[in-house]
């Protein structure tokens, strides 16, 4: 007697991809080997790098929408100067597609396996990407690349990438000098290859700070606080949720409740829950909105906790920021191996932002209104600002002239 086999939606689903993966692997396996025989019957060679009808000499590969405002400056720029530009995308909405420029080619490679199919078989003189990563998981470096180079999209310590995040890039483009010096730390600690360090700027940065100057002030502003959390077990939102809103839903102050984009995905049955217990409170604002800029405008105060957004708001307004030390867990991360040594973003954060215990929760209004901008923290987030935001305005220019040095 055969017996029916069954399989769960789930072990479908992954076997699934894993099938979609291949297939798109072995697609591109059989397009580079035919271009070798191509160049094997042709005898043309270039050096180390094996030039060939798909040769481009500057790639950008964009993982997703959220990272669009870090591009933008660069292709800008690339356009501006008339140099063409191969811009590669896993987001089918990615912005570029909305934009109408002549030297720079957008393309949809797919996502996952498929998109990390086509990406490991690139000819290209330099690849920018903020993907970390390259040659520890799925995505490898292609032999007839030469060179990779990782962008930072976030003013904080580029150490916070899961392990061995950026040991294979042969640059990294910074926001703020001081980032050098933990990643130094790492090469000499794992003897790995020096990378080539380049303090450019924050291109989001500047985007942001152009667009939240042209969004007008609202009328009659009330006051509001923005809760932005990072996600997973640590981030305020999931450890507290309504022990933490619930008394600021209380205050009558306008609430504004940022979850991280990955809590949609990972924290979708809390954010529900949360959703449905405070759908009759008209104070209390939900946003999801793709740029956290319209958010950050209208806020008087943030709370947070480890986020990166902490900085976008301190920077971009200048305003009082508190935060929850809910504590994380460094042994996923590059900087456990800093062995002990207190991250830049711990140690600013407590000179120009003001903590937030759970026993203050209860009376938290009153703990707000207390909490007063004195000239000591305004000069502190000015001071943090100077140091991960350097080159303000300038940082798809200084990503153009590193890019082209390259070929």
């Amino acid at each position: 007697m055969i017996l029916p086999l069954y399989i769960d939606p789930g072990t479908g689903s992954m076997l699934f991809s894993i099938l979609i993966g291949a297939a798109a692997t072995l697609f591109f396996l059989a397009k580079a080997l035919l271009l070798k025989i191509k160049l094997f019957l042709s005898g043309k060679k270039d050096g180390k790098i094996q030039l060939d009808s798909s040769f481009k000499p500057y790639v950008i590969y964009n993982e997703g929408n959220q990272y669009w405002n870090t591009f933008k400056p660069v292709v800008e720029e690339f356009e501006k100067r008339k140099i063409p530009l191969e811009y590669l995308t896993s987001s089918k909405t990615d912005p570029i597609f909305e934009q109408k420029y002549n030297y720079v080619k957008a393309e949809f490679i797919g996502e996952g396996n498929t998109a990390f199919a086509k990406l490991n078989m690139l000819s290209a003189g330099i690849v920018l990407m903020t993907t970390p990563g390259l040659q520890v998981y799925q995505l490898k470096r292609s032999k007839n690349v030469k060179h990779y180079s990782h962008i930072l999209h976030m003013p904080n310590d580029a150490t916070t990438y899961r392990l061995f995040g950026l040991d294979f890039f042969d640059s990294v483009l910074l926001t703020g000098d001081y980032q050098a010096t933990d990643l130094r730390y790492l090469e000499e600690k794992r003897g790995i290859t020096k990378k080539e360090l380049v303090t450019v700027g924050c291109p989001y940065l500047d985007v942001y700070k152009q667009n939240i100057a042209d969004i007008p002030a609202e009328e009659n502003h009330p006051f509001t606080v923005l809760v932005s959390p990072s996600w997973g077990d640590v981030g305020i939102l999931k450890k507290y949720g309504e022990k933490l809103l619930d008394p600021l839903a209380k205050t009558g102050w306008r609430i504004i409740v940022r979850p991280h984009p990955q809590s949609k995905k990972s924290e979708a049955e809390m954010l529900e829950r949360l959703t449905e217990r405070y759908k009759d409170n008209p104070n209390v604002v939900w946003d999801y909105e793709r740029q956290n800029i319209f958010s950050l405008k209208k806020a008087d105060i943030m709370i947070s906790d480890f986020s990166g957004i902490i900085f976008d708001y301190t920077f971009l307004c200048d305003k009082p920021v508190m935060y929850v030390n809910a504590g994380i867990d460094l042994r996923p991360y590059d900087a456990y191996d800093l062995d002990g040594k207190e991250l830049w973003q711990y140690s600013v954060l407590k000179k120009f932002g003001t903590e937030l215990k759970e026993e203050q929760f209860s009376n938290i209004k009153e703990v707000i209104q207390s909490v007063s901008d004195s000239k000591e923290l305004e000069e502190a987030r000015h001071a943090a600002k100077a140091e991960a935001w350097m080159h303000e305005g300038e940082a798809g220019k200084n990503i153009v002239d590193f890019m082209v040095s390259k070929i």
